[in-house]
């Protein structure tokens, strides 16, 4: 009976410590569930805070600034710093809260400041730069993954300080990352209470700084679809003051059929044509290639044409337009960039064409041969350099105006390289020599249908390749006297 008893009273005892033990294996999951749940919350509204910012339109470092910030009030620290990774693989503290300690140990010299602390020391943090790799933050930006040290006091990765303030206890450090790329790094030093960082609030800080990531990656994107956006704007502009600089409507000139084409490579171009009436029935034609693209070069388009008109009614010969056009431009030209041109003054009544050109693509002239009467292609040259290249006074040397006969049922055609040079899938240019081909089959058209199947021509020849460069295109035809 005693043995009974005594069974029942240690049975019991063993039945009461399981249940407890259960009790507090309970208690510790409620405890578990409770944190991630708090931790839950503390990323919703740091992810929340974040959309906030960037619909607010705040820059990048406001944007860290708000995630040290966050940091700090969820993770209950003393301090704490966003390391930016710049693109020389370098880190460059852009936010910093609280008496964050300097990467590197203070120099004598900058301890007697120590009166203004908070301040000097986000001086400190803002001018010092460190390689990746270098130091506890460098290692983490290096390697991706973030650190928790409890203990740091005996720490030797710990850079020491003599200032007692700037002494870490405790800190984390991860790596602030949108999927495979680096943005930077976050380290919380110090909790407020005293009590170590345990892995909680390294788990904390780890989401924080994922989301971080995410959101920096965000801004990033909206910054650059607002700044494409401006761009579109700025290049939409550009294409509609280019449309209307560049002629539609070519002079009514008595004996002539004209047409021009013009296929920028992008929105705006580098090319250049012109036609316009001169004195005494005569016509002033001008094709032109500036080099590069985009907007600087339909800048320096636009300034071109402006130039030409101006001086074409000043001077009768074409190498003394080129010749003037040079000293002007010399002026408003970068050292990198040159004009290419030809400009023609075409007299029907004559039945000529006087040219200049300057370092341009040889015009094709088709014409009828005295003796057989059959068409012939031939590419009247003449000696001239580039606009923008020499001093006019060796440019003056060089140019010099070609006279030209053309006749009744002649066929005169400028062109720039971005038709030569268009290339098929093969690599193989369309050529000059394909073109004169072209011009010769389709001789007998208008000035425009010419100029449509010569385009057709070559757009069959180069296939489904992208175009690479701005392609122009004028053709004048002899009519004869009407």
């Amino acid at each position: 009976m005693t043995l009974f008893i005594l069974g029942l009273i240690v049975g019991g005892g063993i039945g009461w410590y399981f249940y407890f033990q259960m009790r507090r294996e309970i208690s510790l999951l409620d405890e578990d569930k409770q944190m991630l749940a708090q931790e839950k919350q503390i990323v919703l509204e740091f992810m929340h805070n974040m959309v906030e910012a960037i619909g607010e339109g705040v820059g990048r470092e406001e944007l860290f600034r708000r995630v040290v910030h966050s940091a700090i009030l969820s993770t209950g620290a003393f301090s704490a710093c966003v390391f930016e990774r710049t693109p020389e693989e370098q880190l460059r503290g852009v936010a910093v809260e609280g008496l964050f300690p300097p990467h590197r140990p203070l120099p004598d010299s900058a301890k007697l400041k120590l009166t203004t602390r908070a301040k000097f020391i986000e001086q400190v943090l803002r001018s010092e730069v460190f390689d990746v790799g270098e130091g506890l933050v460098g290692s983490v930006a290096k390697t991706g993954k973030g650190m928790l040290i409890s203990d740091a006091r005996e720490d030797p990765r710990i850079v020491k300080h003599d200032d007692p303030a700037l002494e870490v206890r405790s800190c984390i450090v991860v790596p602030i990352n949108f999927r495979e790329t680096s943005i930077g790094v976050l380290a919380i030093v110090n909790s407020a209470d005293g009590v170590a960082f345990n892995e909680t609030d390294f788990s904390l800080a780890q989401s924080l700084a994922e989301q971080a990531g995410l959101a920096i990656h965000n801004l990033d994107l909206m910054a650059m679809q607002i700044e494409k956006n401006k761009l579109d704007v700025d290049l939409s502009l550009a294409s509609s003051i280019q449309g209307m600089l560049l002629p539609h409507d070519f002079p009514s000139t008595p004996g002539l059929d004209l047409d021009a084409r013009y296929l920028p490579a992008q929105k705006v171009g580098g090319d250049l044509y012109d036609l316009f009436q001169l004195d005494d029935g005569r016509l002033g034609v001008a094709i032109a290639d500036v080099s590069g693209k985009g907007i600087p070069a339909s800048i320096l388009m636009a300034i071109c044409q402006s130039n030409l008109r101006h001086l074409a009614q000043d001077f009768r010969s074409p190498a003394k337009v080129l010749s003037e056009m040079n000293t002007v431009m010399n002026e408003e030209m970068r050292l990198d960039m040159f004009i290419t041109m030809i400009y023609a003054i075409i007299d029907p009544v004559r039945g000529e064409i006087l040219m200049a050109r300057a370092g341009h693509e040889l015009p094709i002239l088709f014409s009828a041969n005295s003796e057989s009467g059959m068409m012939r292609a031939t590419m009247p040259g003449s000696e001239g350099m580039a606009l923008g290249m020499v001093p006019t006074q060796l440019f003056s040397e060089v140019i010099e105006d070609k006279r030209i006969p053309f006749g009744p049922g002649d066929l005169f055609c400028l062109y720039t390289d971005g038709i030569t040079e268009s290339a098929n899938q093969e690599g193989t240019e369309f050529s000059s020599s394909r073109l004169a081909d072209a011009i010769k089959l389709l001789r007998n058209r208008s000035a425009s249908d010419l100029n449509a199947g010569i385009l057709e021509t070559m757009h069959r020849f180069a296939g489904k390749e992208k175009q690479a460069d701005d392609i122009t295109l004028v053709s004048v035809r002899n009519l004869g006297s009407s």
